[in-house]
């Protein structure tokens, strides 16, 4: 009794605390797949730093294309067993709770697409569909990214509420549908989808935008696009998108210590905070950005 007595004054100390803080916790989530010398994908998920990985890129799909994977060295999806055996990594991030999401990439030149269509093709292919030609194998992946920069601004709200209902038609898992806007608002490309309150989370790239990032040392600009994004945009959660080190963007690095001493601070008091998202694994690794500053998320 001495002992539950003890742990429940000292809950009640931490939340208290939180509250005076008038801040909220979040968490880290990382794009992986862009560069083979990354290391594996359970490598990135045993560090514990990350709950939300995000597989990079599915960027060749869309009318008239044949849908193609592209993960940099990690694995040939032309080879006779493509990038299956990644299966057992994405499983093996779900076993610790991590959460597992394949990115679309949309850029110039992308064609506009059928929603219907490669909201049929995503699910089966995966998701909690099925089919003989899974390009990651049986491992059912979490959700879907977009990460649209280029390409056509159309049709991407609908391909949100299509893979919603599968998800709720079939009574699987839940379906996480997130996106990676830039920071200048509205977002040309996946603006309109954002207004759809169909996105679970939003993890806006406030980096090589310099009207509404962080400038030396200056934190006006991103204070006043991410109030901005976290009162016009109905996600549930809204993440900072930062590069993991001064070599993953042109512009818009925060070093460590002004992020956990002005940044974060300054954003952390609403509740549609989420946390950070980085972009990418890779850089990471090399810097060590995540480590430095996951008890400050």
């Amino acid at each position: 009794m001495e002992l539950k007595s003890a742990i429940s004054v000292t809950f009640l100390c931490l939340v208290l605390l939180a509250l005076a803080n008038g801040s909220y916790a979040g968490t880290i989530t990382v794009y992986w797949g862009q560069n083979g010398n990354e290391g594996t994908l359970a490598e990135a998920c045993a560090t514990g730093n990350y709950d939300y990985v995000i597989i990079a890129f599915l960027p060749t799909f869309g009318k008239g294309q044949t849908p193609m994977i592209n993960l940099a060295g990690h694995c040939d999806p032309h080879s006779n067993n493509g990038c299956t055996g990644l299966s057992s990594d994405i499983k093996s991030c779900q076993a610790k709770g991590i959460k597992v999401l394949l990115s679309l990439r949309g850029d110039v030149g992308s064609p506009s697409i059928d929603p219907s269509q490669a909201a049929t093709y995503l699910w089966n292919n995966f998701l909690g569909g099925h089919s003989l030609t899974r390009p990651l194998g049986p491992a059912v992946l979490d959700g879907i990214d977009f990460d649209i920069e280029g390409g056509s601004n159309k049709h991407w709200g609908d391909l949100a509420r299509l893979l919603k209902g599968y998800g709720m038609a079939k009574q699987s898992k839940k379906v996480y549908i997130t996106a990676a806007p830039q920071c200048p608002f509205p977002d040309a490309w996946i603006g309109n989808a954002l207004t759809t309150g169909l996105f679970d989370f939003v993890w806006v790239q406030f980096y090589n935008n310099p009207p509404c990032q962080y400038n030396s040392g200056a934190i006006s600009n991103l204070e006043d696009a991410w109030k901005q994004w976290i009162t016009s945009i109905p996600a549930n959660k809204i993440f900072l998108g930062l590069p993991a080190s001064p070599l993953a963007a042109g512009s818009g690095f925060i070093p460590a210590a002004d992020l956990t001493s002005k940044v974060l601070p300054a954003i952390k008091g609403s509740s549609k905070y989420g946390g950070v998202m980085l972009w990418s694994r890779y850089y990471d690794v090399q810097s060590g950005y995540s480590s430095s500053i996951k008890s400050y998320v």
